[in-house]
This record gives structure tokens, C-alpha cells and sequence, in this order.
């Protein structure tokens, strides 16, 4: 843990002789590994060498979630915001340098989009706009990018499930036309579309079944379930995904749907 209190301060000072390049590309050696922490130390590497670089930053954002959400457990909470803290300012820096891609956009809307779900109703509905004005430019800027629709069906649905009272104050803050832009509709559709681009993607498919039981379509979810359960893993979280999949996938068959729905809902 005590790498994970490192992982607030200023970035590792970089190893002698290698370059902005090539800490990156041992940063994406180390992703694919599965090795969150020490991809992100080498992309925070990258960054004291070049601050300002576009890559190094929206990569040390999106690494830094993959660390943050490993981090289960109210014992956590702080550790983890902080860390998803970190990583909004590293997206922030990347849409500084460089605006018109859609990872850093794409970046920004991922760590604000998991630090809301660790909040209240009222914080969640004070990051509703940005996440889903990030996440609708990542996939204006491309519109393959499986996990800005990810982010926009999970944005939907978390909209929609708001309790009446939070939705009141969504509506004072944000306006309630912005508000009507969610439906249950627009959460299944961009939540499909991350899963025809992504189909070996285990979270897309926890997801989009979890919405499913919003809307009463069992059998789907329960199809999405049983597919997710033979997946590749390909995400550090994976194999616990594989397991709230799989304790879903019982609750349905045991005839408790409201469970299972419970279940995924929470994660």
C-alpha cells in the first residue's frame, strides 16, 4: 500500500537514459501485462521528463482508474478518490495539450464517471454534464471508441436511476431538459454498441446485463452473463467481474431477479 500513498506526489523521477518514447511504449508493454501500477509509474515517468506530453497524460489518467477501481472497500474511499483525483488532473492536462482526440476526452469522462459513482446523489448529479459532455466528444471524434459508448450507456442508466429527490436537484442544477437527454432506450443502445466493439470486453457485458434487468429483459441479461463467464481475461478487475457475473447468473436462476439486479447495481 505504501506505493499506492506514493502514487500521490509528483511523479517518479525518470531512469537515466530513457526517453519520453520509450517509457511509454513499456507503459503499454506493462498495460497489456495487467500491471496497473507499474504501467502507471512508467507513464508518470514520461510525464517528469515531459510534462506537458498529450500521450503520457490522458495514459497516466486512464491507468490510474485501472488502479483506483482495484481499490474495493469503504476502508479505501479515500485512498481510491484520490487517486481518481490525480488521474482528472492528468486528463485535464491532456485536453490542455492536445483537444481535438477523443482519448483524453475519453480519459476525462472515465475517472470522473468512477469518482461519482463513489459519491452521493447530489455530487454525481454536480459531474453529470462534464462526464457526458466528455464522453459525447470522445465518440463524435470516434465513433469506435467502445469505451466512451460505455461511458454514455452507463450514464444514461445512472440517470435514470436517481431517486426523485436527487432528480429535483439535477433538474434546479443542470436544467431539465439536460435531464430528459437520459432513457432507458439510449443506456441499452450505446451499452450494445460498446459490446459489437468490443464483444471479448468483460465489464461491457457486466453492464449492459445489469441494464437489462432495469428494463425486465431477463433473458438478455442472462444471456450477457452467461457469455461474459468464458471471456478472456483482459482487465485487472476481470476475474472479479467473472464472479459478480457468475453470483448474478445464480440469483436468476434461483427465481431472485430483484438479487441479482441488487447485485450488479452495487458491484
Amino acid at each position: 500500500m505504501r506505493l499506492l500513498v506514493a502514487l500521490l506526489v509528483a511523479a517518479a523521477a525518470p531512469l537515466p537514459g530513457q526517453t519520453v518514447a520509450e517509457h511509454l511504449a513499456l507503459g503499454d508493454s506493462l498495460r497489456r501485462a495487467l500491471q496497473s501500477e507499474p504501467a502507471l509509474r512508467r507513464y508518470q515517468e514520461a510525464l517528469a521528463l515531459e510534462p506537458s506530453s498529450y500521450e503520457a497524460n490522458w495514459k497516466a489518467a486512464r491507468e490510474i482508474a485501472d488502479v483506483a477501481k482495484q481499490l474495493l472497500g469503504d476502508s479505501l474511499k479515500d485512498r481510491r478518490d484520490s487517486l481518481y483525483s490525480l488521474g482528472r488532473t492528468y486528463a485535464a492536462a491532456a485536453l490542455q495539450a492536445d483537444s481535438s482526440d477523443a482519448s483524453g476526452h475519453f480519459a476525462l469522462a472515465l475517472v470522473l464517471g468512477r469518482l461519482s459513482r463513489t459519491r452521493g446523489g447530489k455530487e454525481r448529479v454536480r459531474f453529470a454534464r462534464i462526464i457526458y459532455d466528455e464522453a459525447t466528444r470522445a465518440v463524435q471524434l470516434d465513433s469506435m471508441h467502445d469505451g466512451a459508448w460505455h461511458i454514455l450507456g452507463a450514464w444514461n442508466a445512472e440517470v435514470k436511476r436517481l431517486s426523485g429527490l436527487t432528480r429535483f436537484f439535477a433538474k434546479t442544477l443542470l436544467g431539465a431538459g439536460f435531464m430528459s437527454r437520459a432513457t432507458w432506450p439510449d443506456a441499452v443502445k450505446d451499452l450494445e454498441r460498446a459490446v459489437a466493439l468490443n464483444p471479448q470486453h468483460v465489464y461491457h457485458r457486466l453492464e449492459l446485463a445489469g441494464v437489462y434487468l432495469d428494463v425486465g429483459e431477463t433473458e438478455k441479461a442472462t444471456e450477457q452473463l452467461q457469455t461474459l463467464a468464458g471471456l478472456p481475461v483482459g482487465d485487472p478487475m476481470d476475474p472479479y467481474y467473472q464472479r459478480l457475473g457468475a453470483a448474478a447468473l445464480q440469483d436468476i436462476r434461483d427465481g431472485h431477479v430483484d438479487d441479482a439486479h441488487d447485485r450488479l447495481r452495487k458491484g
